[in-house]
């Protein structure tokens, strides 16, 4: 038996319209090994949402090929769908009856026992709530009970799209603590989002797409890494302790209270060269880089802070690297 549960080669979904034709999975390989929750991670419009329409039958590819559970789909969907769960869209309960009514008439069209009714709404934390109209439940609540629906055929492999997409932090954190603990039982999670702090908390593995290609994948550890390869400085006089480590060839980042020094592999020099000049840090912190970092830089997105500097620097978010180093002079 594989250790993969989707896999992906060659996916391609175009689509074609007046105009032309947009593509808007393009040439993507995507491979979720078997256990813990795997991140699916991009941007609105990069194609996730695609790919798993693709995966459960929903929308026919262009090209490329799809397996889950070692099946051809959508040739052998209908023989690994009682393995499968998802959320793609928001599911439909009735108002006025309470979760468990809506639960137990969803087991009878799934042919599911009514006993599994109680299982489910326990593993998403709604057992006390159980009796209650879904028209009282938070949204984090209907959330949490349209995962509940999912669970009833037992799915090895469960899917969900953006799902806390409109939730409050309170709701976030719960739909996180299911997600987590649906892991830690042996299901498989596909998390798509383009939250990546949420990700990062509840992810084993991550995906990461854009333009509709991949980007990167691996083990979350392993995309990010372990260190940014930045230092976080803090000192009275910023701009001094900048010009200071500019001159001595480092590259800085001059944020609001501080300095981001990138590129030395000995920290303890830059104590050592402000101190020389009579500048004492206070604070010198490796910065670790986060999922966020990672998928800008990816990405090439110009939303970061920060930009290359010709002459003159003062203050502000701004990068000085030893090539722009300006004049003592005409340093603010």
């Amino acid at each position: 038996m594989s250790d993969l549960v989707v896999e992906t080669a060659g996916l391609r979904k175009e689509y074609r319209n007046r105009k032309g034709s947009s593509v808007a999975v393009d040439n993507l390989s995507l491979r979720v090994p078997r256990g813990g929750v795997h991140g699916f991670l991009g941007p609105n419009g990069s194609g996730k949402t695609t790919t798993i329409r693709m995966l459960l039958g929903l929308a026919r590819p262009t090209a490329g090929s799809m397996r889950l559970f070692d099946k051809d789909v959508p040739q052998r969907l209908p023989e690994v769908m009682d393995k499968v769960g998802a959320i793609v869209e928001n599911p439909k309960f009735f108002g006025p009856f309470t979760a468990r009514k809506n639960l137990n008439l969803l087991a009878d069209t799934l042919g599911a026992p009514r006993g599994r009714v109680d299982t489910v709404l326990e593993d998403v934390g709604l057992s006390d709530r159980a009796d209650d109209r879904f028209k009282s439940y938070s949204l984090g609540m209907k959330q949490r009970l349209a995962i509940a629906s999912t669970l009833l055929k037992e799915p090895e492999l469960l899917i969900l799209d953006e799902p806390t997409n409109g939730l409050d932090p309170a709701g976030i954190r719960e739909i996180r603590d299911t997600i987590r603990s649906l892991g830690a039982a042996g299901v498989t999670v596909i998390l798509s989002s383009h939250i990546l702090a949420e990700v990062q908390q509840v992810c084993d593995h991550v995906s990461i797409i854009g333009h509709g290609r991949m980007l990167a994948s691996g083990d979350v550890n392993d995309v990010i890494g372990d260190s940014s390869g930045a230092v976080k400085v803090s000192l009275a006089d910023l701009d001094a302790g900048a010009r200071i480590l500019v001159q001595r060839q480092v590259v800085v980042r001059r944020e609001a209270d501080h300095l981001l020094v990138e590129g030395v592999d000995d920290t303890a020099s830059i104590t050592r060269l402000l101190a020389e000049a009579s500048l004492y840090v206070s604070e010198l912190t490796p910065v670790r880089a986060d999922l966020e970092s990672v998928f800008l830089q990816l990405t090439g997105d110009k939303g970061q802070t920060g930009a290359p500097l010709g002459s003159g620097w003062a203050g502000g978010s701004s990068i000085m690297r030893p090539a722009d180093q300006p004049n003592e002079e005409t340093v603010a």
